[in-house]
């Protein structure tokens, strides 16, 4: 198996321009930089907790991944490339060594999930960018065992509020597949906006796939994603 660091879906600032470089509050979380960080909510199905990927989740990681090869591979990113790219690595370290690489320029944010404890997938928010855009993107995979049970939309939730509230960006993205139905409901329950169809977008599977945009600012959320989520949630 091979990793590539940064894979679109799930895509620089320096420090010193962002508000993250000096102290921030949000939702309970206290830091001077934006990574790393360690994200948690209790659920009513469980605890949720965003963390850094580290290299002792191999062997968890990999399993994960081999039980769930199905229900994954129609949604994953391919190269265009015969033989793969230059991005490629061989190695589940090498893998986080380099997305660690990349958190720490500030343009992703490599989050493995844990639901009780246990990891059941993975979050990356990608592309951050400041200046005049300010945005990221969020992908996100998690196993099947604990789809429907609300770990995904709380733990993209956790991320938007960080984007928003401690990296001070201004918007925030989310790229699907049209026919990928349970990432579609994870953005319904959430309320990001349809932003429309971005024609081959991504390469997936050997081809070039078609994707839906969806997309909140932070004045869309002025109280925060996960309040709102937690509200929707509870009436659910």
């Amino acid at each position: 198996m091979s990793f590539r660091p940064a894979d679109a879906p799930w895509e620089g600032f320096r420090e010193a321009e962002t508000p993250a470089a000096t102290p921030r509050f949000a939702k309970g979380w206290t830091m001077a930089k934006p990574w790393p960080v360690t994200l948690r909510e209790d659920t009513p199905k469980g605890v949720v907790v965003l963390r850094p990927l580290r290299r002792r989740d191999s062997a968890d990681w990999m399993r994960l991944r081999s039980e769930n090869a199905s229900w994954l591979e129609p949604w994953e990113a391919t190269s265009p490339f015969p033989g793969g790219d230059r991005q490629q690595v061989a190695t589940f370290g090498e893998y986080v060594r380099a997305l660690s690489a990349q958190a720490r320029s500030g343009t992703t944010l490599p989050f493995g999930v844990e639901l009780d404890g246990a990891l059941v997938g993975q979050l990356t928010v990608s592309s951050i960018t400041y200046g005049s855009l300010c945005s990221a993107s969020i992908g996100y995979w998690v196993g099947q065992e604990v789809a429907g049970r609300g770990v995904t939309p709380t733990g993209v939730a956790m991320a938007t509020d960080y984007c928003f509230l401690v990296l001070g960006l201004h918007r925030v993205e989310i790229n699907i597949r049209p026919e990928n139905g349970p990432s579609l409901r994870v953005v319904e329950k959430l309320g990001f906006r349809d932003e429309g169809l971005r024609e081959r977008f991504l390469h997936i599977q050997g081809a070039w796939r078609d994707h839906r945009t969806f997309a909140l600012t932070a004045e869309e959320v002025p109280g925060g994603l996960l309040a709102r989520w937690q509200r929707t949630r509870d009436a659910l």
